[in-house]
């Protein structure tokens, strides 16, 4: 899902060049603080993990500097959620919140509602970049920072722009399909969690992931 972060002004020397440690830990933590609170709760939320084989793709694709979803082989299989700004300079973390924004616009399908495809059920121009954060299934995250000279939003050339790629796996954002099964937290996790359950999450321990995602 596409997002927009706008912004004015300078410095550019300001600008993060790269995403460090820090910042992918911050993210992290985020995208898992926003699945564990999510109202209504979670059955079958998934703690989500940092997976480098996503952040190297996020790192591929923002070296092109095109604001789109890519690359296309890679869609197949992987959520994206995508942030940019240019001119003032706004903190990684803003433009990861921004997607979490959304979340003021959405309306959890009720049960009941989805017989058998769910509403969509959003009554903003767009909820998706929230939906993917809190895909039940989308346990692996990985991000990078892409600088940019020039990029085309839009029909408008963005200059000296910061744009920010998030991967998910698996993918999320299934037309039809609730992000996650409502009920009590960690009652539906799937069997490979062995009935591990941390902070409203299903949790086997690992806070890390490299192994292959195809």
């Amino acid at each position: 899902a596409e997002g927009l972060l706008w912004a004015e002004g300078v410095p550019r020397g300001r600008r993060k060049r790269h995403l460090s440690p820090h910042d992918m830990g911050a993210i992290l933590d985020y995208h898992n603080q926003v699945r564990a609170q999510v109202s209504p709760p979670a059955a079958n939320m998934e703690y989500m993990v940092w997976d480098e084989r996503l952040a190297r793709a996020a790192e591929a694709w923002a070296a092109r500097c095109l604001w789109d979803h890519g690359p296309p082989e890679l869609m197949k299989y992987v959520g994206q959620n995508l942030s940019i700004q240019s001119g003032r300079y706004r903190s990684v973390m803003d433009m990861v919140k921004s997607w979490h924004q959304e979340k003021q616009h959405y309306s959890f399908p009720h049960p009941r509602e989805c017989n058998p495809r769910c509403p969509s059920k959003c009554s903003g121009s767009v909820c998706s970049h929230y939906t993917q954060m809190v895909w039940a299934t989308s346990s692996r995250l990985g991000c990078a920072l892409g600088t940019c000279a020039n990029v085309r939003v839009w029909g408008s050339t963005w200059r000296h722009a910061i744009l920010l790629v998030c991967n998910y796996a698996i993918k999320g954002n299934w037309l039809g399909e609730a992000p996650y099964k409502v009920g009590r937290p960690c009652s539906a996790c799937p069997p490979s969690y062995g009935g591990g359950c941390s902070n409203n999450m299903c949790f086997t321990g690992v806070k890390s992931n490299q192994v292959s995602w195809f």
